[in-house]
């Protein structure tokens, strides 16, 4: 029939095609381009100032005793009422930051403290804590110096501060002074870049900072005199060294929502 010579003539095809592939085989052999492994040449690993592994010590240890206050139990409540009773865990970290406020740094003991009140395995907390570096898991001074040392920073003259608070404090990064006032600690961009270099102090930013103005300013928190906050050479914001020269007055529209 047709479909049958139909299919014995796709049939003979097919085998001439592939006994004439097998005889022109050697002419045709692929050659296939030799790999080449070319070595990597990394720079020297930095490390953190921190590490990410907790060692028991006799301040910070399973057993260490961690309470909230009264006071901070009210907010622990407040807190947990904006997430669903099936997600307590969304509450981890600002009971993280409220532990830290409370003594300072978090021991191990409130983050087993804050995983039974969450509700969850120890390890949920424990991931959290050692994944942001704004959660420090050892003690520091009453004023914890975070200085920025990314390239905006770098390129204005990190260096420079963060050798003059190290002469100044003699101490070294991740060090604390024998007095217990200051911590020193170099970390990645705080978002003051147009502002650089600067360095943040607890929870406050000191920006346009010289070696001068950074020792004057480590001197007036030492003594408990009034600083200033954010830029340290009197200018206003932002503001570049040529004043206000964009939007100085009311735009000429129309405005969006006259369209």
């Amino acid at each position: 029939t047709q479909s049958t010579w139909g299919i014995s003539s796709v049939g003979m095809f097919l085998r001439t095609v592939v006994n004439r592939g097998l005889a022109l085989a050697p002419a045709l052999r692929v050659v296939h381009p030799r790999v080449v492994h070319r070595p990597f040449h990394t720079s020297a690993v930095r490390f953190a100032d921190v590490t990410y592994q907790h060692e028991d010590t006799l301040d910070n240890n399973p057993d260490t005793p961690f309470e909230f206050t009264d006071e901070n139990y009210e907010k622990v409540h407040t807190i947990l009422k904006k997430y669903p009773k099936a997600f307590k865990q969304s509450a981890i970290m600002p009971l993280l930051d409220l532990a830290q406020r409370q003594v300072g740094w978090i021991p191990v003991s409130a983050m087993n403290k804050i995983a039974t009140i969450c509700e969850v395995q120890p390890m949920r907390v424990y991931e959290v804590a050692t994944f942001y570096t704004m959660f420090n898991r050892k003690p520091v001074g009453k004023y914890f110096i975070q200085l920025c040392g990314t390239t905006p920073c770098m390129i204005r003259g990190a260096e420079d501060i963060l050798q003059a608070i190290q002469n100044h404090l003699h101490i070294e990064k991740g060090e604390t002074t024998p007095d217990g006032l200051f911590t020193l600690m170099e970390v990645e961009c705080l978002g003051a870049c147009v502002n650089a270099p600067m360095i943040q102090i607890n929870d406050d930013f000191y920006e346009d900072l010289t070696p001068e103005t950074t020792v004057k300013l480590l001197e007036d928190l030492k003594h408990g005199r009034p600083v200033t906050l954010g830029p340290q050479n009197g200018r206003k914001g932002c503001i570049g060294p040529q004043g206000k020269t964009t939007l100085t007055g009311q735009p000429n529209g129309p405005c969006c929502r006259d369209l």
